[in-house]
């Protein structure tokens, strides 16, 4: 006897989806991801999307019922963070690990929020899933980090800057295309980390310091 939950819409929807292979479903993700990137979150359709990829718009219908559907699953497709596996064992060289890390993916990510901002505000659900997508990874990545320096020992456990030392390293990449018209590359980004993130730490420059005058 067949169970009510295997005929279920949810088990319909499995069927359907595991026609898909994973890799040919990343396609697609990938795909409108890019659009989105290059012409904006309302200028992409279904029928863009299937055209890239040579496929029927029928195909995605049948996957994912609405672009913002669509989207959302594309999002968290990509729920990992670049910065997991950083171990240095400094504090001071995790953090700039990290900002060669975010330099990597600078202009893409920055791209895709600019060009989802509005639909963002629009959609709970879309905002949730670029928050799971590409805020939190970074953000759980970044708080890692800190707290094996103080385990470490580097830095105290109730210094004030460690609150705020996630916010400035994933605000900094997302605002430097507003305030100065670029991208954040890893030349900008380390030399943020040298001149703001260590300082606020009350971590210093490592290597020799050049010799006084006199």
């Amino acid at each position: 006897m067949t169970s009510q939950a295997a005929d279920g819409p949810e088990s319909v929807a499995a069927s359907r989806r595991s026609k898909l292979t994973p890799e040919r479903e990343q396609e697609f993700f990938d795909a409108v991801l890019e659009q989105i990137r290059e012409c904006g979150y309302e200028a992409v359709t279904m029928e863009g999307v299937a055209t890239s990829t040579r496929c029927s718009k029928s195909t995605l219908y049948r996957q994912w019922k609405t672009k913002p559907q669509f989207v959302v699953a594309a999002l968290r497709s990509r729920r990992r963070s670049r910065l997991t596996g950083i171990d240095t064992g400094s504090l001071a060289g995790d953090l700039r690990e990290a900002a060669r890390g975010a330099a990597r993916w600078s202009m893409t990510d920055t791209k895709l929020l600019q060009a989802l901002g509005h639909a963002v505000t629009q959609d709970a659900e879309l905002a949730g899933a670029l928050r799971e997508a590409i805020v939190e990874p970074e953000i759980a990545a970044l708080r890692e980090i800190l707290r094996r320096g103080v385990e470490r020992g580097e830095v105290a456990a109730g210094h004030p800057a460690l609150e705020y030392i996630p916010a400035q390293m994933f605000g900094v990449v997302r605002a430097r295309p507003v305030v100065d018209g670029e991208y954040a590359d890893e030349e900008y980004l380390l030399r943020f980390v040298e001149a703001a993130v260590l300082p606020a730490l009350g971590l210093g420059a490592e290597g020799p310091r050049p010799p006084s005058a006199g």
